[in-house]
Parts: structure tokens; C-alpha cells; sequence
């Protein structure tokens, strides 16, 4: 998996990674059981601090994405690893993400649409990496 740090981007360099392993694992590049390279194998990969790929790497143990194993580094979860907390937050982060669009004035139909389109287009990012 290649990830891509865009450093004149208005979003951190950790939050950039972190970003772009879920959207790793949710088209199939990285799959549950994989390993993430050691945090300082990353930070030397991609010429950053290891203190950034630690930060990611904490922030995707926190949401459950990744297991950090002592003597085995960063293991990705199963979907079987999720809980009620896990789906609970989710529910709150789309609670957030509607209520702004509907701020800013999409409709239903767009707000509908933008879903739909976002998970096409995962669904056919995996079926070209496959």
C-alpha cells in the first residue's frame, strides 16, 4: 500500500495516514490479520517523524481499526473485532457529518446520492485492485 503525504495540505500528516489506511483496508489493498510496518520503518518510508506514524497508529488502535501487539507491531482488526461502542461512534460522526450538509443546504437527495457515490466508488476502487 502506498500512502501519499501531501505536506503543503491543511490536514496533518498523521490524520493524512490515518485516512488513507482506512481507505486501504475498506477496498481490500490491507486485510484484516495484515501487519503495518514497524513505526519506524513507516517514518523512514515515507521521511517523516515517528512520532507522526505513532500518532496514526494510536488513533487507528483507538477507533478499532488496528491492534497493537507488543513484539508484533500493528495488526488490523477483523470486522468480527467491532462492538456496539465501535458502531456507536460511527453513528455519531454521521450524526455530525448530515447535520453540516444539511447546514450548508444539500437535500436529502444529495446528501443520499453523496453516499452512494462515496461507496461505489470503494466498492470499485477494490474490484481494480483485485
Amino acid at each position: 500500500m502506498i500512502i501519499r503525504i501531501e505536506p503543503e495540505s491543511d490536514i496533518p500528516i498523521y490524520q493524512q495516514m490515518t485516512n488513507q489506511i482506512i481507505e486501504g483496508i475498506a477496498i481490500g489493498l490491507i486485510q484484516p490479520g495484515d501487519s503495518l510496518p514497524s513505526v519506524r520503518t513507516f517514518a523512514a518510508d515515507l521521511g517523516i517523524n515517528m512520532h507522526t506514524v505513532n500518532k496514526s497508529y494510536h488513533q487507528l488502535e483507538k477507533k478499532g481499526i488496528i491492534r497493537i501487539v507488543p513484539k508484533s507491531g500493528a495488526v488490523i482488526s477483523s470486522p468480527h473485532d467491532f462492538n456496539d461502542f465501535s458502531f456507536n461512534r460511527l453513528k455519531e460522526n454521521y450524526k455530525l457529518l448530515i447535520a453540516e450538509s444539511l447546514v450548508v443546504g444539500m437535500s436529502n437527495e444529495q446528501i443520499q446520492e453523496l453516499v452512494s457515490s462515496t461507496i461505489n466508488h470503494l466498492k470499485n476502487s477494490s474490484n481494480k485492485e483485485a
